[in-house]
């Protein structure tokens, strides 16, 4: 009875134990699963033949199938990305001009506010419109120390451009005859080329620039009234937009043949 006993205890014993082995089982076939699975996305022939072997040796030494790689791989087989279309460069370029003119809205705050600076901007450029009165004395073309110090703040953010800047000097229709400025022409280019000596010594390079004297001529208003010519008394800095059109050769017209 007790020998009995003992091989009934013993048989519950190794019953309780059985499930190990096919516990067992279950996580070699699901762990051959996933080095198939990762297998399978490459498409590298060496790589299958060498899981092929690995695969036979592992579970016994019955010959399998040998698994041949896919035509393609699945990664092969995603959608392709769409191809971003680039940003249009006439927009990008508006933008960084627009930074531009912020920055310099920022150095000259109080003069705008004050009225005596204008910021816009146009597909042509930025453009900087400086009383004449707050950089120059009447008649003259020598830099106020005070608009210096504020011009010295303009030149170091064009210093960190790259685009073109033209430098324009406007006067009123106010006659001037002096033996350092003779007519108005004289004076307003002068006075623009002041502003571009400012901006080469404070960094901005010199092939960059370029002064333009446009005298009485392009006036804003009227000249018929005080604020009219002081309004056109004016110095324009236009940092240009980079919009190069293609260079067309063009050709002469053929001669009219000879009667």
């Amino acid at each position: 009875m007790r020998r009995r006993r003992k091989y009934l205890d013993q048989r519950q014993s190794d019953n309780h134990e059985r499930w190990l082995v096919s516990y067992a089982d279950f996580i070699t076939l699901l762990f051959a699963f996933f080095v198939v699975m990762y297998a399978l996305s490459s498409v590298s022939e060496g790589k299958y033949r060498v899981l092929s072997d690995s695969l036979v040796v592992a579970f016994g030494s019955k010959p399998i199938a040998r698994i041949e790689p896919a035509a393609q791989s699945f990664s092969r087989d995603l959608p392709l990305r769409r191809s971003v279309k680039p940003a249009d460069p006439q927009a990008r370029q508006r933008e960084q001009m627009r930074g531009v003119a912020q920055d310099i809205l920022k150095v000259l705050d109080a003069l705008v506010r004050d009225g005596q600076v204008k910021v816009t901007q146009s597909n042509r450029g930025v453009s900087v419109e400086i009383n004449a009165s707050v950089l120059f004395a009447s008649g003259q073309a020598l830099l106020r120390p005070d608009s210096g110090r504020a011009l010295q703040q303009v030149a170091k953010v064009l210093a960190g451009t790259a685009q073109g800047i033209e430098v324009e000097g406007y006067t009123d229709d106010t006659p001037i005859r002096t033996n350092q400025f003779p007519s108005n022409w004289e004076l307003s280019a002068a006075r623009a080329s002041s502003v571009v000596r400012l901006f080469i010594d404070n960094g901005v390079a010199e092939a960059r620039l370029s002064a333009i004297g446009y005298g009485p001529n392009r006036p804003v208003t009227s000249n018929d009234t005080p604020e009219g010519r002081a309004r056109n008394r004016r110095v324009t800095v236009t940092i240009l937009a980079e919009t190069p059109g293609k260079v067309v050769d063009i050709p002469l017209d053929e001669a009219e043949p000879a009667r």
